[in-house]
């Protein structure tokens, strides 16, 4: 999956937390934490990955790592979103066992042991279920809305794929590629990869600091990557059976617009250049491109997979 190779350590658990102008709630998340995970008493890292803010969290992150060896801080050069900060900290985790988290104080730390506990049933993957929210209506109404559009198109039945409180495998995020808002649609990604979901209800608090980052942008945006998702789950690897499909069933609905314009001919003794006669040579020339963008996919699915990985993101500075 990345770019930088780091070695697991086995019982080392990894948190991953994409921070932007959170600068108010970093500290008491961090102690948060550490009360858990001194609790558990096992070795653990918590990254910070600094999504180019500028409040003033980055100062305050950098503070952390320079007295916790525990924290580690991934800073990026811009916003690059919080798909590109998860997968990040994805890159530069080095647990065996990977939890992801806001930084808003929403989500609870006091859940992750029963994430822990869920995934050790023998779960790849557990994700948390935000089953009573403390969000506005602008945010839970169409939240409510894309889940169930999700579950329709992809049939993965979590029933909340926007809460970032998750538990992983290292083995089940180790080759997930990720841009645009596909963090939200890592579950319905690792199903279709085979990967065993679980599910555990979580505390969802309040925002008490900062201001939101959701707008209905990221909602449009979420859906189109939605679409994306089921297409590349259905036709990644046989981009050709769905442009070859659509240009077939062109062909044959230009094959009954001139069976009919014949038939129509020799009723009437002529033929007549009309629209429908225009329409049917319209598919015939569109069903032929619909194939040849099929067989160019299919050549660029096969290079995509031969070829190199990138990051459409840049990393400025590593704190460790």
């Amino acid at each position: 999956m990345g770019v930088v190779a780091i070695a697991e350590e086995d019982n080392m658990l990894s948190v991953v937390i994409p921070v932007y102008n959170e600068v108010e709630s970093i500290g008491p998340l961090h102690s948060q934490l550490k009360k858990v995970f001194d609790s558990m008493g096992s070795p653990y890292e918590i990254i910070f990955v600094d999504d180019g803010s500028d409040d003033g969290s980055y100062e305050a992150l950098k503070s952390l790592s320079e007295m916790h060896e525990q924290v580690r801080v991934v800073k990026f050069r811009r916003n690059f979103g919080q798909t590109a900060a998860i997968d990040a900290g994805f890159t530069h985790a080095s647990g065996s066992v990977i939890v992801s988290m806001d930084a808003d104080l929403q989500n609870d730390p006091a859940d992750i042991p029963r994430l822990l506990e869920k995934l050790d049933e023998g779960y790849d993957v557990v994700c948390g279920w935000r089953h009573q929210r403390h969000d506005p209506l602008s945010k839970t109404l169409p939240s409510a809305f894309a889940n169930r559009l999700r579950k329709l198109l992809t049939g993965e039945e979590i029933h909340d794929s926007g809460c970032s409180l998750r538990a992983y495998t290292r083995e089940s995020v180790s080759e997930l590629e990720l841009y645009g808002e596909m963090h939200r649609y890592i579950p319905s990604l690792l199903t279709w990869k085979g990967f065993k979901l679980g599910e555990v209800k979580v505390n969802h608090r309040p925002r008490e600091h900062g201001k939101t980052k959701y707008s209905s942008g990221r909602l449009i945006n979420g859906l189109f990557d939605l679409l994306f998702v089921k297409f590349w789950s259905d036709y990644s690897t046989r981009p050709l059976h769905f442009f070859g499909n659509f240009g077939v069933s062109q062909y044959l609905l230009a094959g009954l617009i001139f069976v009919e314009q014949i038939i129509k001919a020799l009723i009437i003794g002529r033929l007549e250049a009309g629209p429908l006669l225009m329409l049917g040579i319209l598919l015939t020339i569109t069903g032929m491109l619909s194939i040849i963008f099929g067989f160019l996919s299919e050549i660029m699915i096969r290079a995509y997979f031969s070829g190199s990985k990138f990051k459409f993101y840049s990393v400025e500075e590593v704190l460790d």
